[in-house]
């Protein structure tokens, strides 16, 4: 990994800071992707702490903003000649119904719209980089995820963690026509799930019930985030994935995604939807 190029989102806590930490161990130049400046310097400052390893820059966005998506990816253009990894990670939970800034359902526009978009935009300079490789970070709540196109924002009888597990099947049905669409071109993409992580994710945008029941998984029922790091740091690096893509992870290996994602057109429908919606 010694002087390779690598962007990830959502990476000044969690599994992403994880994941930048080992990379950047390896001698990657990592830049990170926080809200706020003062989370990314901190997450900085601590990367280079544990890696010694002072090519640790970083991006300011909030990825529910198509418009700090777009300028995110003009900010990484006009900073790099060269992108050997994305790794898309950055993901929220929304317990209540809230629009983006583009009055969109917030987890299909951070958790999907996000990826789609930015992975879109920085397509060209990693071609022009291949090898290269994108990272999704799915789940496996994708298994439970249904998408109802005349009702994409669930307006009808909204739902915070089916919302989420839509979102989660939005990115494996993206991984899957991206796949196809960057076939020969050196550029592979792969979705993962990084297990049930003792991260903050359930005590943000959710009430008191939500945060309590979040609270027993994170103590009981999780892995640590050292852990859950695993699969995306594989996915990045491993010479055992260098020609791989189109495929779901778990625990570094490669397992099936779920039937319902498998549906014949709705990939493609997915596709076409994302582009409207983010004016690609």
């Amino acid at each position: 990994m010694q002087n390779k190029n690598i962007l990830i989102t959502g990476a000044s806590a969690g599994i992403g800071l994880e994941t930048a930490k080992f990379l950047a161990k390896k001698g990657a130049n990592i830049y990170i992707v926080a809200r706020t400046i003062e989370k990314a310097k901190s997450a900085v400052e601590e990367i280079k702490k544990h890696s010694g390893n002072n090519n640790i820059y970083f991006f300011t966005a909030d990825l529910s903003s198509q418009k700090e998506v777009r300028r995110l990816a003009e900010e990484v253009k006009a900073k790099l000649t060269k992108l050997d990894v994305l790794i898309n990670n950055a993901g929220a939970a929304f317990q209540h119904f809230q629009l983006s800034a583009d009055n969109i359902e917030m987890s299909l526009a951070t958790n999907h719209l996000s990826y789609f978009l930015l992975t879109n935009l920085l397509l060209d300079l990693m071609k022009k980089s291949a090898p290269a490789r994108i990272v999704i970070v799915s789940s496996d709540s994708h298994y439970r995820g249904k998408i109802d196109f005349d009702d994409l924002y669930m307006t009808k009888d909204y739902d915070g963690l089916k919302a989420y597990e839509r979102s989660k099947l939005g990115n494996v049905l993206f991984t899957l026509e991206l796949a196809e669409r960057l076939n020969g071109s050196g550029v592979t993409i792969n979705a993962l799930h990084p297990g049930r992580v003792k991260t903050d994710i359930g005590f943000k945008n959710t009430g008191l019930l939500y945060k309590i029941g979040w609270t027993i998984v994170k103590l009981f029922l999780s892995v640590s985030v050292e852990k859950g790091a695993e699969t995306s740091i594989y996915l990045a690096h491993s010479e055992d994935v260098k020609n791989v893509s189109g495929k779901y992870f778990t625990d570094c290996k490669q397992k099936w995604h779920s039937r319902y994602s498998q549906t014949p057109g709705m990939k493609e429908k997915l596709w076409e939807i994302s582009e409207k919606l983010t004016n690609f």
